[in-house]
């Protein structure tokens, strides 16, 4: 089994994606939706709480787990990488939707040998919309510029989208937000339109068409939940020890909450396309 893990809804769309690219893996979802949004949470707490779901995941029986959430992949994934996996899982793997997206953008392996300012690849701008954390945190700024120096980077926080998404609020509102944000981002570039955006939140995918909306036309937009499943699906051929297929299709995705599960399956439908089933997550042994 693979564990996803999420602070909420959003990490459903990555699963959704993961399930269509990997069609014979059985995949353990958890939302932390008791403490969402992280968006605005202290770093530490952050961590804390992420290394909290990914070792609950490992004992739901998940060698592997994937962090779709842009907010905890940030704040930690490297830091968690390096020292806390290492030391207390060194037999588990914990990979994030933020690596594929760098990797996508830079044409760069994540773990490839960096040699900043050689590469000189075509200079472009490349615009990222994401909570405020995510944008604080520079992980996407330092991650493509140590890669891919040639490429601008810019980014544009949406404190509140978050929020408005997981609420279901009207859709005149969420395009007044969508629009504010995306005039905020032309302002920086002097109107000059990027050449790409990364919808740096896994909630965003369910209003691509806003931002396609307010963004100049032609901007490519690209697709997370596709990137990352793509990903996985290249990384569990190299090492296919974290992620046995079954011979026909497996049992359905798994799914567990740290919040009130009946109002979590009551909102998950509109994230994951279809019937998601929430139980609260088994107390910890």
């Amino acid at each position: 089994m693979i564990g996803v893990f999420d602070s909420g809804h959003g990490g459903l769309t990555v699963l959704q994606a993961l399930e269509h690219h990997l069609p014979r893996q059985q995949f353990v979802y958890l939302g932390d939706h008791g403490h969402a949004p992280y968006g605005n949470r202290a770093p530490d707490e952050i961590y804390a709480l992420t290394l909290d779901a990914i070792e609950r995941l490992f004992h739901l029986g998940c060698p592997l787990v994937v962090l779709a959430c842009n907010t905890a992949a940030a704040t930690g994934l490297r830091r968690l990488q390096q020292t806390w996996l290492p030391d207390r899982y060194p037999n588990r793997r914990v990979l994030g939707v933020l690596v594929p997206m760098v990797e996508a953008i830079t044409g760069m392996p994540w773990m490839a040998d960096i040699r900043t300012g050689q590469r000189g690849g075509r200079k472009r701008t490349v615009a990222i919309f994401a909570t405020r954390h995510t944008v604080t945190s520079g992980a996407y700024l330092q991650e493509i510029g140590k890669r891919a120096p040639e490429i601008t980077v810019v980014q544009q926080a949406c404190p509140i989208l978050v929020e408005l998404i997981e609420s279901a609020a009207p859709a005149a509102i969420v395009a007044r937000a969508v629009r504010r944000y995306a005039a905020l981002l032309m302002r920086r570039l002097n109107g000059v339109a990027p050449d790409a955006v990364i919808l740096g939140c896994t909630h965003y995918p369910l209003i691509a068409d806003l931002f396609a909306a307010h963004l100049p036309p032609g901007v490519e937009i690209l697709s997370q939940p596709d990137i990352t499943a793509r990903s996985l699906a290249a990384y569990l051929v190299r090492h296919p020890v974290f992620g046995r297929a079954t011979q026909t299709r497996p049992a359905a995705s798994l799914f567990y909450t740290t919040g009130p599960a009946g109002s979590v399956s009551a909102l998950a439908s509109r994230f994951y396309g279809k019937t998601a089933d929430f139980k609260a997550l088994p107390k910890a042994t």
